[in-house]
């Protein structure tokens, strides 16, 4: 049999079939019904959203993939709440390890406030820009997110 390697600089359709391969292959070989979706949102007196804080649980592990707080209402503690927020949700359902990706012009000092500690630092995506990948472990059976 003969392969062809093609490259391409824009992803064509037929290369969906990659995302259905890998899934296959990962449904098959671990227990994804188990992946739990999380969201928490902030809503404004009208009932707006304002905010939130998108991820997922498996196991004992919480990955915080999204924050977002509409411009506006930055910077008065609602992305503070809605992380915190989230993560008790997340220890009720008995994560004690709670991990992000973020960039250095998003919010690692956020992070680093809510007791997240940096991983890992991948430079060169543009002149100073970094991506930290972030965790913040529990420490014994009860503990409960920094306040």
């Amino acid at each position: 049999m003969s392969v062809t390697v093609t490259v391409h600089d824009d992803l064509p359709p037929e290369a969906t079939v990659i995302d259905k391969g890998l899934g296959e292959a990962n449904a098959a070989a671990a227990p994804l019904e188990d992946v739990q979706a999380l969201a928490c949102l902030a809503h404004d007196d009208a009932g707006r959203v304002i905010g939130g804080a998108i991820g997922r649980t498996w196991g004992a592990c919480c990955e915080l993939q999204q924050v977002w707080v509409e411009p506006a209402h930055r910077r008065r503690g609602i992305a503070s709440r809605l992380v915190r927020e989230f993560e008790r949700r997340a220890e009720a359902r008995g994560a004690r390890t709670f991990y992000l990706e973020t960039f250095s012009f998003q919010a690692p000092g956020l992070y680093q406030s809510l007791g997240y500690s940096e991983r890992l630092a991948l430079h060169g995506f543009a002149p100073g820009i970094v991506k930290y990948m972030m965790v913040r472990e529990l420490d014994g059976p009860s503990a409960s997110p920094p306040r």
